[in-house]
């Protein structure tokens, strides 16, 4: 067992890490990538925990050593799942100056959240007492017996979405035809999400700049529109090829210098405008640069008798001899 422990334990651990590189951006701050590490982490977790509880089940060499790890997963998950993570998720959205400020909107929004939701449930469960009519008023039984429907459906949703739709995904990008079709289609539909973007982006800053203007020096806002200045201005520093353009205004967006929770609302905007904006541009490029491989190498497939492209294992194409213009 310690042989299967030196092995799953550092491949979960590089699962986790090469994951939280993968997806996430460099502006990231170090306690969101703990917090989404130590998340991911507690769910892979499972990989090692159920052979290990297995062995010792059969083997009868059971310890609290299982048991400890299995409660410390279990809720460690409960708490990133309905306190830590949305605190973070609400905090890292919030538009305000200071810590303080961002973490009372974040657990404004999370209680909003919860009662609304907290209400629905309340409502249908005294549906349910109503209009049951063999109620033995074991309401945890009940709850507990939902939670476990809930996660035992899901769970067989998602694994038979996957067993079904990744061979499936598979099988119809090996038609090349059919490929360049979807290519297509994500590229003409990620260029109009594109260009939204851009207009969005495009509006937040003139909003910012005319706000700007609008504020004097000795006004009380001014050292907050201050930081959105620095901000708008690094953002442009970063990405000098962007030029706003075609910004739209709408009815209140004239309406951001009278307090200071509606500079917050600006700045969340701005930093929102920006972020959607990088992120369907990087979609866009990524999509046209395959589509663009595609077309090379169907086109490269077509001359193969003339230029010697071989094609091998029908995923990535080997290029032998001298090829022809593209």
């Amino acid at each position: 067992m310690l042989f299967f422990y030196l092995i799953s334990l550092p491949l979960t651990m590089g699962m986790v890490i090469l994951t939280l590189k993968y997806f996430s951006s460099p502006d990231v701050p170090n306690y969101v990538l703990f917090t989404v590490g130590y998340t991911w982490f507690c769910s892979f977790s499972i990989i090692i925990l159920v052979p290990a509880d297995i062995w010792t089940t059969i083997f009868g060499n059971y310890s609290g050593g299982i048991s400890f790890f299995w409660s410390l997963t279990y809720w460690s998950t409960f708490l990133l799942t309905w306190v830590v993570v949305p605190t973070i998720q609400g905090y890292e959205d919030a538009g305000d100056y200071t810590v303080v400020e961002r973490l009372k909107t974040s657990l404004h929004e999370n209680l909003v959240y919860y009662l609304c939701v907290g209400s629905i449930g309340l409502v249908g469960l005294i549906l349910f007492i109503i209009f049951s009519k063999n109620w033995s008023g074991d309401i945890l039984g009940f709850a507990m017996a939902c939670s476990n429907t809930f996660g035992l459906v899901t769970g067989a949703f998602l694994l038979g979405f996957g067993l079904s739709e990744i061979p499936k995904g598979i099988w119809k990008n090996v038609d090349w035809t059919f490929r360049h079709k979807v290519l297509s289609h994500k590229v003409a539909k990620m260029a109009v999400k594109l260009d939204d973007a851009h207009q969005e982006f495009s509006s937040a800053i003139v909003v910012a700049q005319v706000t700007s203007n609008q504020i004097t020096n000795h006004d009380p806002l001014r050292p907050y529109m201050n930081i959105i200045d620095n901000m708008l201005y690094q953002m442009l520093k970063e990405d000098p090829s962007f030029k706003p353009q075609g910004g739209r205004f709408g009815e209140n967006d004239m309406d951001y210098n009278t307090d200071k929770k509606s500079m917050a609302m600006l700045r969340r905007r701005l930093r929102i405008a920006r972020e959607e904006y990088c992120r369907y541009r990087s979609e866009y490029s990524s999509f046209v640069l395959e589509a663009l491989e595609l077309e090379d190498t169907v086109r490269n497939y077509e001359r193969r008798n003339i230029t010697g492209w071989k094609f091998v294992k029908s995923i990535k194409p080997e290029r032998t001899g001298k090829l022809g213009p593209s």
